[in-house]
């Protein structure tokens, strides 16, 4: 498939793309006019890195896990040396941290949404005149 699809597909900019290629996070074949063709497994791979990116991993440390994805969504990383361990073990306890500061502001909202609701729901008390 050509760019524009695997955008579409991913939801992903083509830019952005384009900056995982360059990474090496993904691999796009050339057709003989140059354009970029992406097998249907790089759907999947697309998926993952922007999951990665978005839990708060860098690229240099999605670079070095992803040749260790045998399948989609499933790490396996047999040889992981003690300073990869620790890097991962790093980058889990401040995605941690990160998922309970949004959930916190979550419950928060939904407070405030549930106490607005209340209040718009309230009937019209009369005024004096």
């Amino acid at each position: 498939m050509r760019i524009g699809e695997l955008a579409d597909r991913t939801n992903t900019p083509r830019r952005l793309l384009r900056y995982y290629e360059e990474q090496g996070l993904i691999v796009a074949d050339r057709t003989p006019n140059g354009y970029r063709d992406y097998d249907a497994a790089t759907v999947d791979r697309v998926l993952q890195v922007r999951g990665l990116l978005d839990a708060g991993l860098p690229t240099r440390i999605i670079k070095q896990i992803l040749p260790c994805l045998d399948k989609p969504r499933a790490i396996h990383f047999p040889d992981a040396t003690p300073e990869m361990l620790a890097t991962l073990e790093q980058e889990r306890d401040r995605m941690t941290q990160r998922v309970q500061c949004l959930t916190r502001n979550r419950d928060a909202i939904e407070e405030y949404l549930t106490a607005v609701r209340a209040k718009r729901a309230e009937p019209a008390t009369p005024t004096g005149g």
